[in-house]
């Protein structure tokens, strides 16, 4: 029996397993016992959960997203209130009282419902009728009702749809912006989601790798020992090895502590107990995803909602500049009204027309030209915030494009340098069977797989997640993930 057939067999391996034992791949591991069954078992006992399903409990309950739709709530009667404007407005007045003097005592009691009607352009009426009754012990009792009509239509300030329907407009957008900020929330959320769940698939496959790097390092200790049962290594010399399973004995404690924590922040996202055993289901695999710049930035121009909420804040600062220029004009109105009276006892009704122009100017008042220049202001600094906002727009797509042709570049870099360090381990491994290498080199190369490891896993998480972070750029969150806000 030659020097490497009784090096395989010490290690209880046929020749071809060890051949191809780095180019296995292993399940990920939970933290527990090192034995295949055990981390099975561990495994088993684990809440599988798929990212899907992971988004889908975060936006069923977490905080954020709860808190924004709570606030929907107060939004939507805001515009409510703002549609009721032009609404019959009705109240009801009413009293009734008792008095006494040093002459009579009497009992009184007022009656006074009205309404008001303000239009889109401007007019305001209003029908007002009271009625009261007075009983007195000597004077006896009396009764007054009547009613009256006011109609007013201003002529200059304050006439048109433009002005006079520009707070409702201005709730209108409002409610557009509120809208698009919880689109943006969201969003931000399930991205955050995203984010959380890789960083545990990370740390999940951190600790296989460091479990694996563990396990061969303790087989190389098979090795070293074999090789010195077959006299053709100093004994001194599986100290390297013994060193080298203590590091990664330390190195897989780090991964289960960090395991842990990822564990713990994606639970605390998706509002869950945080004893739930979370184990992330999902394998990470990427495919090249090819974008347009130009129709990158086109669409993030259309979806984008921190950008159209900036849109919005320029188009509601033009609105008030209108107003506020329209409030320096005279206020002129056209009167009319009617009015009916009937007292009893009396001589019967009595009728009363009108009509007439009614005019204000203002002359010292330099509120209205404060409010002009404010709104002037307003418009020119709005400008000035969506050029910047279009700017800043233009390259965070171009940052998230170039982010993502860089990540799939170096992604395919990683995993060649993975399959590399691979087959430059196993050559070792095999000059060392033969005793043409060290275990110095051979743990070597061993450092290098696990660092070719790790930065191919890094790869594959940052660009996963830089195709998470351009969704977000362009306002495609939801659209990627078929989600709709149902507000």
């Amino acid at each position: 029996m030659n020097s490497r057939t009784l090096l395989f067999c010490a290690l209880g391996l046929p020749a071809a397993a060890l051949a191809e034992q780095a180019l296995q791949p292993v399940r990920p591991t939970q933290a527990g016992p090192v034995s295949a069954n055990a981390v099975a078992a561990a495994q088993a006992a684990q809440v599988q959960l798929a990212l899907s399903d992971a988004i889908a409990l975060g936006l069923r309950d977490n905080r954020g997203i709860r808190s924004a739709y709570l606030e929907r709530i107060a939004q939507k009667f805001d515009l409510r209130v703002a549609h009721d404007r032009f609404a019959p407005q009705l109240s009801i007045k009413a009293r009734y009282q008792g008095n006494r003097n040093q002459g009579d005592r009497y009992r009184q009691g007022e009656l006074a419902p009205s309404a008001s009607l303000l239009t889109p352009y401007g007019t305001r009426l209003s029908l007002d009728w009271a009625y009261d009754h007075t009983r007195a012990d000597g004077a006896g009792p009396r009764y007054r009702d009547g009613a009256s009509l006011v109609i007013i239509q201003p002529l200059l300030r304050g006439a048109g749809p433009t002005v006079a329907a520009a707070p409702l407009r201005q709730a209108q957008w409002a409610e557009q912006a509120n809208r698009l900020a919880l689109k943006d929330t969201v969003a931000q959320t399930i991205t955050t989601i995203i984010t959380l769940y890789r960083e545990l698939l990370r740390a999940q496959e951190q600790l296989r790798i460091a479990d694996d790097a563990l396990q061969r390092a303790r087989q190389f200790v098979e090795v070293n020992r074999a090789l010195i049962g077959a006299g053709r290594m100093a004994a001194f010399e599986i100290v390297q090895a013994e060193a080298d399973v203590a590091s990664q004995e330390l190195a897989l404690e780090g991964s289960r502590n960090q395991l842990h924590a990822s564990r713990l922040a994606l639970l605390q996202a998706l509002a869950l107990d945080l004893a739930t055993p979370l184990w992330a289901s999902e394998q990470p695999q990427a495919r090249q995803v090819k974008v347009d710049a130009n129709q990158a930035l086109a669409r993030a121009e259309a979806l984008q909602p921190a950008y159209l909420m900036q849109v919005i804040a320029d188009q509601q600062a033009n609105l008030d500049l209108r107003v506020a220029r329209d409030a320096q004009r005279w206020d002129l109105s056209l009167v009319g009204g009617a009015s009916q009276a009937r007292e009893r006892p009396g001589d019967g009704k009595a009728w009363e027309h009108y009509l007439g122009l009614q005019l204000e100017i203002p002359i010292t008042d330099l509120s209205r030209r404060q409010a002009l220049i404010r709104a002037q202001v307003a418009v020119d600094s709005g400008q000035v915030q969506l050029a910047e906002s279009r700017q800043q727009l233009h390259r965070e797509v171009a940052n998230a494009v170039r982010v993502l042709e860089v990540g799939w570049r170096q992604l395919e870099i990683a995993e060649r340098a993975l399959a590399l360090s691979r087959r430059k381990l196993k050559i070792e491994q095999e000059k060392l069977a033969v005793g043409r290498s060290s275990n110095f080199q051979v743990l070597s190369f061993e450092s290098d797989l696990r660092s070719a490891q790790s930065a191919q896993l890094d790869a594959l998480i940052a660009y996963l997640n830089a195709q998470s972070d351009l969704d977000l750029t362009l306002g495609t969150t939801l659209d990627s993930w078929d989600v709709a806000l149902n507000d």
